[in-house]
């Protein structure tokens, strides 16, 4: 499976983002899905999650701010991320949950105060 992530950008504290991650292959509608995110100088983290059937979960950092969705038939998933901070800087990838396949280039998010 090839990840492939777009829709960064840069952006002002409050502002919103919209990003995509297109996945190849046949396995990425069995799986759940997770928006990871590493910020210089800092391990990776997940701030959501869904899984096949929809289920959501999220980062207490990014909850009330971020929603995560997808469309199987797309192999696409989403992350909304709105009232943006700051501290939402950071390269988002997406990736199955628990992580299956390569990491993708990733999407720069930069948030400006």
């Amino acid at each position: 499976v090839q990840l492939v992530e777009s829709g960064g950008g840069l952006v002002q504290a409050g502002g919103s983002l919209r990003l995509s991650c297109a996945a190849s292959g046949t396995f990425f509608s069995i799986n759940a899905m997770g928006w990871y995110r590493q910020a210089p100088g800092k391990q990776r983290e997940q701030v959501a999650r869904i899984t096949s059937g929809g289920s959501t979960n999220y980062a207490d950092s990014v909850k009330g701010r971020f929603t995560i969705s997808r469309d199987n038939a797309k192999n696409t998933v989403y992350l909304q991320m709105n009232s943006l901070k700051p501290e939402d800087t950071a390269v988002y990838n997406c990736n199955a949950d628990p992580i299956l396949f390569r990491w993708g280039q990733g999407a720069q998010v930069t948030v400006s105060s």
